[in-house]
């Protein structure tokens, strides 16, 4: 059988299938959301809150950043039902530095979908999980096989990149998805493909990486025409992406002499929605608007980074040192007590760590 761009392994589909399970079984990786093979073997299923809520935290995101995100959700909020319970703005606290807020205010919604409307029971098909707010074809796909073991097709980068190796697939992403699902499906076997859904995740991640791939160790190498071509590093190809714009703004950073800071929250929806931060402009680059309270403004020499995924963003920083009944025509003040840096999102962050010492220093 010849995949979808004419070029054919040297072992049939369910060799390669087997051959990854078998890596598996020795190789698989520790992750504190994962019932490993040979839990698994003894009867131990999956739970499907930890299996949704870390392939929901892995979006965008790299399986370092987010073990700690996960322990902390789930110490905080073990089960669906209690998640669904939680204050929107404290799961948004948590969720902190882990970008793409969208994700946080969607898993809230579908955790009270869940505990609302299915008994607190995820669904057990990968077409009743995309029923769900904020589930996708990928989620609902790996949510099914890894918890549910359904056939589902579970295709994520690692994926990708494994199946544009193996079959020596040329096509430029993001044309290829479509011939790279297909491959992926034609390995999906019905024995056990919650197992290998993870285990050629965990191929990608360890073996068939980036750059410098080991193929030398690789259970799929003898068949993989990549390697026989010596264009693995090459492989998946991917079109040029074009230079991302800058973005402009301002953000202004008011502490009172008590020590609360004034801050508002975003609107729910648009980039940050619904989390904390401080006052300023919107992005566009427009005038600068009025300050959100009278005050001996001033602004830093040193301009916060930060890039999103479709743009860079430059804002420039104004702090100033009010007194205790200063009004605001923006935001409020938030006690000291109560303010964490760490439960802004990262671009507020790096103003407050730009601005603190100013602030300080400030006779």
């Amino acid at each position: 059988m010849r995949d979808a761009v004419g070029h054919a392994p040297s072992q049939p589909d369910a060799a390669l299938s087997e051959a990854l399970l078998a890596w598996y079984d020795r190789h698989a990786r520790a992750l504190p959301w994962r019932v490993g093979p040979a839990e698994r073997a003894d009867g131990l299923l999956p739970d499907p809150y930890a299996v949704w809520l870390s392939e929901v935290m892995l979006q965008q995101t790299t399986v370092a950043a987010v073990k700690g995100y996960f322990h902390r959700f789930t110490a905080r909020w073990p089960t669906v039902a209690a998640l669904a319970e939680a204050p929107e703005a404290e799961v948004m606290a948590e969720w902190a530095g882990l970008g793409y807020y969208a994700r946080a205010r969607n898993l809230i919604a579908c955790a009270r979908t869940v505990a609302g409307k299915h008994g607190g029971r995820f669904p057990y098909t990968a077409a009743a999980l995309r029923t769900l707010p904020g589930i996708g074809p990928y989620t609902a796909a790996a949510v099914a096989a890894i918890a549910f073991d359904e056939p589902a097709v579970v295709v994520d980068g690692n994926v990708e990149r494994v199946m544009a190796r193996l079959f020596g697939v040329e096509t430029p992403l993001p044309a290829a998805k479509p011939a790279l699902t297909a491959l992926a499906a034609r390995l999906t076997p019905a024995r056990r493909p919650g197992d290998h859904a993870q285990a050629v995740m965990d191929l990608g991640a360890t073996v068939c990486t980036p750059r410098r791939p080991a193929c030398g160790i690789c259970p799929l190498g003898a068949s993989c025409v990549a390697r026989a071509r010596g264009t693995a590093e090459a492989l998946p190809r991917k079109q040029p992406r074009p230079d991302k714009p800058i973005r402009h703004g301002h953000v202004y950073l008011a502490r009172r002499r008590d020590g609360a800071w004034l801050v508002e929250r975003r609107p729910d929806r648009g980039l940050l929605g619904g989390m904390l931060g401080w006052p300023g402009s919107d992005w566009s680059g427009a005038p600068d608007p009025d300050p959100p309270l009278a005050a001996d403004w001033r602004r830093l020499p040193e301009d916060v980074r930060h890039t999103f995924t479709h743009f860079h963003l430059r804002l420039a920083v104004h702090v100033a040192e009010v007194a205790d009944d200063a009004t605001p025509r923006r935001g409020s003040f938030l006690p000291a007590a109560d303010f964490r840096p760490q439960a802004l999102p990262t671009v507020m962050r790096k103003a407050f760590h730009l601005a603190l010492p100013a602030l300080e220093a400030a006779p």
